[in-house]
Parts: C-alpha cells; sequence; structure tokens
C-alpha cells in the first residue's frame, strides 16, 4: 500500500514538474528583450534578458515598461520605474516616445538620473518602432542642473566608462552646415561619434561646435568665434536660440544668409527641430548685417548647399 501512494505521489510530482517545465518553456520563448538595471552602488547599468512573444508595439511597450517597474529578480539590481517618482504617461509619434514623469523625478541625484535614464531609454528603443525618447516633467522637458533641455535621445547616446563617471557622457552623430571657400554657399560636415556631457542638450551642442568652427578640409567657419550662447531652448518644435552681441560682428567673408542657414539647417537635422529663432539678448527686432530680419522664423534651406550635395 505504501508502494502504491509512493509511486502515485511521484506520477503526480512528474506531472507538476513537466507543468512547471512547460510554463517555463513557453515564458522564455520569443525574442529576447534586454532590460537594463541600475546596480545598488549606482555606477552602472545591468542586463537581465527577457524574452516576449509580443509584437504589436503598444502592448510590447506596456509589457517592457512593467519590466522596468517590478521588482529586480536579484538583490543588486535597481528598477528604473520602481523608485519615487511616477511615469504620469507617454505618447508615440513618427518613431518618438515621449515619457512624461512627475515632479519627484526631478529630486534624483545627477548620476543617478543619468543611468536611470540610459536604462529606461535602451530598454524601450529596442522596439522596433521606437528609435528616439524624449522626457518631460509635469509636461515641461526635462533639463539639466543649468537649466538646458536634454532634449532627444537615442540608445546610442549612452556610453559606458569605467569608476563613477559611467553614463555621464554621451556620443552622437552630428550634420553641420559650414561655409564653402567664398562663402556663398553651404557645405555639409558629418561628424561621427562625437562625445560630450549628459549635461548639456543636443542643440546647445550644435551651436557650439558651428561656433568653434569646421574640422573637415573645405569647410570654413560662419559664426564671430567670440559668440557667447546666452541660452538654447525648445518649443512645440521651435529651436530658440539666443546669442550675445558678437554674433553681429563677422570678421568671416560670408553671406549673411549663410550664416543664418548655417545655424538653422545644423539645427532642424535633430529630430526634434523643425524650425529656427535666433535672437541677440533675447531681442530679436534686429537686422542681421542689414540683410537678414532675426524676428523671422528660419527653415531649413538647401538652396545654399554647394557642390555635389545639392
Amino acid at each position: 500500500m505504501n508502494k502504491i501512494r509512493i509511486a502515485g505521489w511521484l506520477i503526480i510530482l512528474s506531472a507538476l514538474l513537466c507543468t512547471a517545465c512547460g510554463r517555463e518553456n513557453r515564458s522564455v520563448s520569443g525574442k529576447v528583450y534586454n532590460i537594463y538595471y541600475v546596480d545598488n552602488n549606482e555606477t552602472k547599468t545591468l542586463i537581465r534578458e527577457y524574452a516576449s512573444e509580443t509584437t504589436e508595439c503598444q502592448a510590447l511597450l506596456a509589457e517592457l515598461l512593467a519590466q522596468l517597474g517590478a521588482v529586480p529578480p536579484k538583490f543588486e539590481y535597481k528598477a528604473p520605474l520602481a523608485g519615487d517618482f511616477e511615469l504620469l504617461g507617454y505618447t508615440i509619434d513618427n518613431g518618438q516616445i515621449t515619457m512624461n514623469f512627475d515632479d519627484h523625478y526631478r529630486e534624483m541625484e545627477p548620476v543617478r538620473e543619468v543611468l536611470m535614464r540610459a536604462a529606461i531609454v535602451r530598454t524601450v528603443t529596442q522596439i522596433p518602432e521606437i528609435s528616439h525618447v524624449s522626457f518631460t516633467v509635469q509636461g515641461e522637458p526635462l533639463t539639466d542642473s543649468n537649466g538646458n533641455a536634454i532634449g532627444t535621445m537615442s540608445a546610442d547616446l549612452f556610453i559606458d566608462n569605467a569608476g563613477n563617471e559611467i553614463n555621464a557622457y554621451e556620443k552622437v552623430n552630428l550634420h553641420l552646415y559650414f561655409a564653402n571657400e567664398d562663402g556663398t554657399g553651404l557645405v555639409e560636415e558629418n561628424r561621427r561619434n562625437v562625445v560630450y556631457s549628459s549635461n548639456i542638450s543636443l542643440e546647445k551642442l550644435v551651436v557650439e561646435k558651428l561656433i568653434a568652427g569646421p574640422a573637415a578640409e573645405g569647410a570654413y567657419p560662419t559664426v564671430n568665434p567670440q559668440t557667447k550662447i546666452v541660452s538654447v531652448s525648445i518649443k512645440d518644435g521651435i529651436c530658440y536660440v539666443n546669442l550675445n552681441e558678437d554674433f553681429l560682428n563677422q570678421p568671416y567673408n560670408v553671406g549673411a544668409d549663410v550664416t543664418i542657414y548655417s545655424i538653422t539647417n545644423s539645427l532642424v537635422e535633430l529630430s526634434n527641430v523643425n524650425k529656427v529663432q535666433i535672437s541677440i539678448n533675447g531681442e530679436t527686432n534686429i537686422s542681421y548685417r542689414e540683410k537678414v530680419n532675426l524676428s523671422s522664423i528660419f527653415e531649413r534651406n538647401l538652396d545654399l548647399l554647394a557642390g555635389p550635395e545639392k
């Protein structure tokens, strides 16, 4: 009798194990995604693989966000969306997701914030329909400690460095426009893997690079190198570039429209910029070199492109 009972329990146990194995196999089937976490020391991101058979964009996004907010399976992991702040909602438009957080997001220490942001961006951009991410706090664009807008992010913007500086810097490919040799047209300069501090926005980085001048042969500067950036901000797709009065002094033999569209075309290359307005110390009622009215809002102008690019 005891032998029969033991045999019966073994059969039941075997059945349960088979069922469990079947469930486990089903849970790891499908496409494998990396879920990014932050380590307890807040010095780096960590990866856990997660398999899903979901293919529809919204459903897959909800699934990955749930993973980012769930209690991690390992003690040394911190889930990015399981902190003191809350994701209020998100919208997806033309390959870009805008994620809106509550005010508690601003309370994070800078290094921790960059790591959390990197983990979220790297996770959600694995979805084929999402290539770029932007963050807002209570509907306002996320800014760094200096008040500069963070701007649009992609997975390859975040790089890993050793020690406490991990992810404190990002890299990006820039398309900048400088003057041709006689200053009557524009030439494009592509810069790959430009490394910059995550404390500044991409928009400000572009303007800084234009002021610094070209690095390639055949391209010439368009902006007075003494120019200082007062501020750079974005609202409703318009990038507002506020420069000091040195911008009005042009030491180079470059047309006024070439300078204006050097700035405009370079900024419009960014996915979140459609138009540009330039001001001098906050004033737009100014005529640049008595030829271009700065009260205008400028759009991309490819007619000035010189050479094969045109």
